[in-house]
């Protein structure tokens, strides 16, 4: 309680002290005893209140003390207009901070550097250096403070512009200048000049290093922050929470440094830092990011205390390792708690739930949520939702939140871009990318990743694949590793094969992403042995393999009828890299060993598979036993399958497909009325071709095309023609139980050779043809268009459901095995 006998300064004295302290709420006690008391009070004594209300958002307070500087004639004091400006800048908005600087009968310093920080601490950059140089302008010189404020986060500004005037008033070897200097050129990237910085700073202290580590931590430059960690310790200077926080920071980057990290972590413990939430916060974040999400939830559960960093860190950890129940489970466990989420738990909750696993229902619960809490307008909470309902197929979903967003960023348009992408929608994704160009967006390496992925599905046109290649060109991004792996993954899935082959080659450098796509891209082509020496180069790298880099080797093995190098792949994976088998590398094998026609063997590999097998793995079996006639095994593959997906149409076609091979009609009839007894429809099957860029499209017996009286006139033409050269119909692929020349003409109507007669017609004697089809080939098309490719001297290329088909010279790049 204040004494009535103790002078003004003595009070103001008690009241700083308690200011300096941070013991805000004692030093507004102390104020309000002496107003009661009706003790002097000074300029001074205002001028630090409202310093407090400002520290406490106090507006209600402020504005009494203001109306109390103008009742006592202090309002129009320098000191008391910078300190009303600050208070109102933190605790009203901008509006009344300017009225009160706009107002101002004389400034000085101070007075501009208090009104450049409630701009720069209201996310208004741009009038905060606007302001910066109306202050130079009038002649005001700027201290070590502005110089500090206008350079905190203001991407406005260029440092550079910054430095040089820095450089003039010699500014530039005070602690925290110069710190704040080398951070704003760490956070562009430029580290040579932020450490040119760091240098010339005279009396480096605990600021001065850990804004040098934050700076490597932001870079993901862990070598150069263990560096920087390692001269602070032989410089003698004690690390202190923000140093560890820093350093454990840089070691959960990209280039996650583990070994490091767990080394750190000894040193946070022997320091006496366990317990701060600063440094606990980092650990938790810092083995969430590893990977290691047991570490990260021990540190988080012994946490005395937590801050919003560690509950986001656990849910972004969650989301990482795709365990979506525990990411919900830890975000139920903060509002259980009290927490209030912000707009950075709601984004990665959200991307918790576009997982592999997606969480649907969950995800429109915490969509809702986002509303509730009025972050649906933030930018990345709207973001995450884009993603999340872009990966669960939700399109029409993502694309309303898009529309709806009221600022959008570079992450907007790709998600946007990479969801159409996802949903195979080549239109919907190119008609995003157009929006982006319109609005003047610069496009970077995800966006183009994302829109070379759309060009790669199978409505694609192939041109605007190649478009797209040149505008990245132009963009600067050819070397981009992700953009080239882009690259030879859609002219892979194009059929441009060569292409694909041209651009790995020339890759500067190639991540493991590379080396797949290369791999995969020979196997579905039916080139395994050069699918194969790509792996064993691949073996030669130093790169660590996984379980996706045997996919593609033994799919390769699998179309190149490779049976022996398959199951010496997969004896390497198992016994050699100790990698688990997951059911697609079982499928894998159960796809060799049934196309080889070792159907025991697969049936064999299926019984002793450590979980039931799925449906993929049935129907290879059932379309193995197809070819092989196999009908006891073939009909035990149909019923496991259609048991599983009762209602996929795969299984009744392939079933019927086998019975119609070995002529058994009965129970062919039989699967076609249980079809039509739960009302499962056959897929209809269409090919198309692009020539001069536009795509045809054709059914089975299509008679729509207005040119159908020169495409049938040409398919009778190559029917004489295929009788010279020895073909036989092989009438078995016909489901119909009817006479032989109508299943010849039957045969002679499928999509593919519709579209295969109209490109002969259409292009120059010569001219490889590309046709795609949403249907596996059935054989009898397949001896057909070897034959077409020797007669026409054409090469023909065939991508249906399964893989790519090269015919030339009467032969075909799959060597049998599709």
């Amino acid at each position: 309680m204040p004494q009535r006998d103790i002078s003004a300064v003595d009070h103001n004295h008690l009241l700083f002290n308690y200011a300096r302290t941070n013991n805000n709420v004692q030093a507004l006690k102390h104020f309000l005893g002496i107003r009661r008391f009706g003790l002097k009070v000074t300029r001074e004594t205002f001028s630090c209140v409202l310093k407090i209300c400002g520290s406490l958002c106090d507006q209600i307070l402020g504005n009494q003390i203001h109306c109390d500087c103008i009742k006592f004639g202090f309002v129009e004091e320098v000191s008391i207009g910078n300190s009303l400006t600050a208070m109102y800048a933190k605790t009203a908005g901008v509006w009344m901070a300017e009225k009160v600087f706009d107002e101002m009968p004389d400034r000085n310093v101070v007075s501009w550097t208090a009104m450049i920080g409630g701009y720069m601490q209201n996310r208004c950059p741009k009038k905060a250096a606007n302001l910066f140089r109306q202050m130079r302008r009038e002649g005001v010189r700027p201290n070590h403070f502005t110089y500090c404020t206008v350079l905190a986060a203001n991407p406005t500004i260029s440092p550079f512009q910054i430095h040089a005037q820095v450089i003039k008033t010699n500014y530039e070897s005070e602690t925290a200048v110069g710190s704040t200097l080398l951070d704003a050129y760490m956070k562009i990237g430029n580290r040579n000049d932020a450490v040119r910085v760091f240098e010339m700073v005279d009396e480096k202290n605990i600021v001065s290093w850990s804004a040098i580590l934050a700076g490597y931590a932001q870079l993901g430059d862990v070598d150069g922050a263990v560096g920087i960690f390692c001269r602070l310790a032989n410089n003698g200077v004690r690390p202190n929470e923000y140093t560890f926080s820093s350093i454990l920071n840089a070691c959960a980057g990209p280039t996650a440094a583990v070994e490091q990290g767990e080394q750190f972590h000894v040193g946070v413990i022997k320091e006496g830092y366990t317990d701060d939430l600063c440094v606990s916060s980092a650990l938790v974040a810092m083995y969430a990011k590893q990977g290691n999400i047991e570490s990260a939830n021990k540190v988080f559960q012994r946490q005395p205390e937590r801050d919003l960093v560690s509950w986001n860190s656990m849910i972004s950890g969650y989301a990482q390792s795709s365990d979506v129940d525990r990411a919900v489970g830890v975000f139920r466990q903060l509002a259980n708690n009290g927490v209030r989420p912000n707009e950075y738990l709601f984004a990665s909750i959200l991307n918790a739930c576009a997982g592999p696993t997606a969480a649907v229902e969950q995800g429109k619960q915490f969509h809702v949520g986002a509303i509730k809490e009025g972050y649906n307008n933030d930018l990345s909470v709207s973001n995450a939702l884009v993603t999340m309902y872009a990966k669960q197929g939700n399109i029409e979903s993502a694309n309303k939140v898009f529309q709806r967003q009221p600022e959008r960023d570079l992450v907007s348009w790709n998600s946007m871009i990479s969801g159409y992408a996802q949903c195979g929608d080549v239109v919907g994704a190119v008609g995003v990318f157009r929006r982006l160009a319109n609005d003047r967006v610069r496009p970077d390496e995800y966006t183009f990743s994302s829109i070379l992925s759309a060009c790669a599905g199978p409505t694609a046109a192939i041109e605007q694949g190649k478009q797209f290649h040149v505008g990245l060109i132009k963009g600067g991004y050819y070397d981009n590793l992700c953009v080239s792996n882009a690259l030879v993954t859609m002219y892979a899935k194009q059929g441009n094969i060569e292409s694909a082959n041209k651009i790995f080659q020339r890759q500067r450098e190639r991540n493991l992403v590379s080396w797949i796509s290369m791999i995969t891209g020979y196997a579905q082509h039916g080139y395994g042995k050069k699918a194969l020496e790509i792996f064993e180069e691949l073996r030669k790298e130093n790169l660590e393999m996984n379980d996706i880099s045997f996919i593609g080797v033994i799919t390769a093995c699998t179309h190149a009828g490779l049976v022996d190098e398959g199951e010496r792949y997969f004896d390497m994976m198992v016994n050699d890299l100790n990698i688990d088998p997951t059911p697609q590398h079982y499928s894998c094998m159960v796809d060799l060993y049934s196309r080889a026609g070792l159907l025991e063997k697969a049936m064999a590999l299926i019984d002793g598979m450590p979980f039931p097998a799925c449906p993929i793995i049935w129907q290879s079996l059932l379309a193995a036993c197809r070819v092989h006639k196999n009908v006891e095994l073939g009909k035990l593959a149909g019923d496991k399958l259609m048991s599983l997906q009762p209602q996929d149409a795969a299984a009744y076609v392939l079933l019927s497909n086998l019975y119609a091979t070995t002529g058994d009609w009965l129970e062919l009839a039989k699967v076609q009325k249980l079809m039509i007894k739960r009302n499962i429809k056959k897929v209809v099957g269409f090919s198309w071709i692009e020539i001069k860029n536009k795509t045809y499209s054709f059914v089975a017996g299509d008679t729509s095309h207005p040119s159908s009286g020169l495409i049938y006139a040409k398919l009778k033409e190559l029917g004489l023609r295929l009788r010279d050269a020895g073909y036989l119909p092989d009438t078995s692929y016909v489901l119909q139980d009817v006479e032989d020349e109508q299943k010849e003409d039957i045969l002679s109507w499928h999509s593919e050779r519709l579209a295969i007669a109209f490109g002969l017609i259409m292009t120059p004697r010569g001219v490889s043809l590309q046709v795609m089809k949403n249907l596996r080939v059935c054989g009898d098309c397949h001896t057909v268009i070897k034959l077409i490719s020797k007669i026409e001297e054409r090469e023909i290329v065939v991508r249906d459901s399964k893989r790519f088909h090269h015919f030339k010279d009467g032969a075909c790049s799959c060597g049998e095995y599709w």
